[in-house]
């Protein structure tokens, strides 16, 4: 459940001088408007930047904006464009106002973020710990356990590129595994079959016996959840490596 937003800066400066001002602030446009579940908050924090950037308001209530929009996810790359995309329409001494705002509060102390923690921002799992089965992949490979208990779930992430080798599944019974793709893209490909493109949501079941590999596009990060399904004296049979020109071909 996403957080409340409340707020009582009308009550506290103004609640007595004006108690409607101040219940319109909290109760209505902080209360209900914030609120509305029909975009996420952190789209309506970028909206208010852009409109009181418009209005030509660069005062402590853009600041506090800013800051309430890199509280809720804005980067400092992200916040770098839609100012400047901004400027480009309501005019350019407006986007060096709000860019000297913006400055202070995605100070440039912090260090850059790597391309592996951009995109773990973007997934809900844990990137995890560098893949211990690293010699079956092409590539740098993650991995983070989901679930030990009952059934076992591992987030696995491949950097741009990565893929591991054909391998098959075996088992006496049942068996397999079940990949349900939580971010960026991949691919998966059956032997014998095309490449089947992978986003989130896109779900795989593989039964057990069937030679295959999935990994990374070449130009994304690429997250699966790895189901692993109950069987009967299971294995992974690992094989030769995807071969670079069949990888290559794939867009």
């Amino acid at each position: 459940m996403s957080e409340k937003i409340i707020q009582t800066a009308g009550r506290d400066q103004l609640g007595r001088f004006s108690p409607m001002f101040a219940h319109l602030n909290d109760d209505v446009l902080f209360g209900e408007v914030w609120n509305e579940k029909a975009i996420d908050v952190k789209t309506k924090c970028i909206v208010t930047v852009v409109s009181l950037m418009a209005s030509g308001i660069t005062d402590s209530s853009l600041k506090y904006h800013l800051q309430n929009a890199k509280a809720r996810g804005v980067t400092r790359e992200e916040i770098a464009a839609i100012i400047t995309h901004a400027a480009m329409y309501v005019g350019w001494p407006k986007g060096w106002a709000v860019f000297r705002l913006a400055k202070e509060v995605w100070s440039e102390d912090e260090p850059a973020l790597t391309d592996m923690e951009r995109y773990q921002k973007t997934i809900f799992f844990p990137i995890g710990e560098e893949n211990p089965y690293g010699q079956f992949f092409v590539g740098k490979s993650y991995l983070a356990p989901v679930s030990k208990e009952q059934v076992s779930v591992f987030n696995v992430t491949f950097e741009p590129g990565c893929r591991n080798n054909w391998h098959i599944h075996r088992a006496k019974s049942g068996g397999g595994q079940i990949l349900i793709c939580v971010g960026g893209r991949g691919w998966y490909q059956e032997w014998g079959k095309d490449a089947v493109s992978m986003t989130p949501g896109t779900v795989v079941n593989i039964p057990a016996g069937v030679k295959h590999w999935h990994g990374a596009a070449s130009d994304s990060w690429f997250s699966h959840l790895a189901v692993e399904v109950a069987g009967e004296e299971t294995s992974a049979e690992w094989l030769e490596a995807v071969s670079g020109t069949d990888y290559g071909s794939l867009s």
